[in-house]
């Protein structure tokens, strides 16, 4: 009979708020919807029918039918997957560009830090929105001219801010001691103090989502982005502008579903950075 003591594995309580499970209830919607929404949607929607166009909400259409007679919800919900994967790619691109330009910096010599970083200075200088319009607009109106100017111009912020992280990173106590053994700078960066940095990156990645949403639907709705007739929310709006004033809910249903991702995303990146920070945490 064993005399030492009995030793309880205490798991520690994850406590999610409303907030939180509200969060995470729309954040697994939209990935449902971007991810079966277009095999679930019947195939009348792709089609025209005039002798059904512009009808209010009713039974048969919950959101009303647009311009073409095709049902606005099938069509809002088919849209989460070209709008929302259109934002996750940008985002993606943007930070692998970024966390590339950052690496290079803080690992190399001085003086290529300081280019790199005045590159991005000036960057950060130009009003993002205005370069990506001129950039798609050099491309030609489409979603790839879109998707390729926010990829272009997102890059800087991302860059900053993991370049600053990773020089931090460098003064800790594991850094000194690689250096005491001989590991080499680009094996240290790139092995040790890259992956200790990164997890900054994932709150600014989560809740850059919401927002480059915004700016893809803007440059769709200006003309510069994805054309109608495609699902891209943007590109509804702006094929539904016109009816305004007699067809309200052709404009409204594309503009609820913009509003609710980008607060969605934005309000899961302010969980990540609390559950990452415990003084974030303990002072809500």
């Amino acid at each position: 009979m064993s005399l030492a003591p009995a030793i309880r594995m205490r798991t520690p309580r994850v406590k999610i708020s409303f907030q939180g499970a509200c969060v995470s209830l729309l954040i697994a919607l939209l990935v449902f919807a971007a991810l079966f929404g277009p095999m679930l949607a019947p195939e009348a929607i792709y089609r025209s029918d005039i002798l059904s166009s512009l009808q209010p909400p009713s039974a048969a259409h919950w959101l009303g039918t647009d311009d073409q007679g095709r049902d606005v919800l099938w069509r809002v919900i088919v849209g989460t997957r070209t709008t929302l994967l259109s934002a996750i790619a940008i985002v993606t691109a943007y930070s692998l560009i970024g966390v590339a330009v950052a690496t290079i910096a803080a690992s190399g010599p001085r003086w290529l830090d300081e280019a790199l970083m005045r590159v991005t200075d000036v960057g950060l200088s130009l009003p993002s929105m205005i370069v990506a319009l001129g950039f798609a607009a050099a491309l030609g109106p489409s979603l790839q001219s879109a998707i390729i100017a926010q990829s272009i111009t997102g890059w800087p912020i991302t860059a900053r801010i993991l370049r600053n992280v990773m020089h931090q990173t460098m003064e800790a106590p594991f850094v000194a001691g690689a250096h005491v053994i001989g590991v080499s700078r680009w094996r240290l960066m790139t092995r040790h103090v890259l992956p200790n940095s990164l997890d900054v990156l994932i709150v600014k990645w989560t809740s850059d989502i919401g927002g480059t949403v915004l700016i893809l639907s803007s440059l769709s709705f200006i003309g510069v982005g994805a054309q109608p007739p495609s699902t891209e929310w943007g590109a509804m709006i702006a094929g539904a502008r016109g009816y305004v004033s007699t067809a309200w809910w052709t404009v409204l249903a594309p503009g609820i579903a913009l509003a609710i991702t980008s607060v969605a995303f934005g309000l899961l990146g302010d969980m990540i950075q609390a559950w990452r920070d415990p003084s974030l945490r303990e002072s809500r």
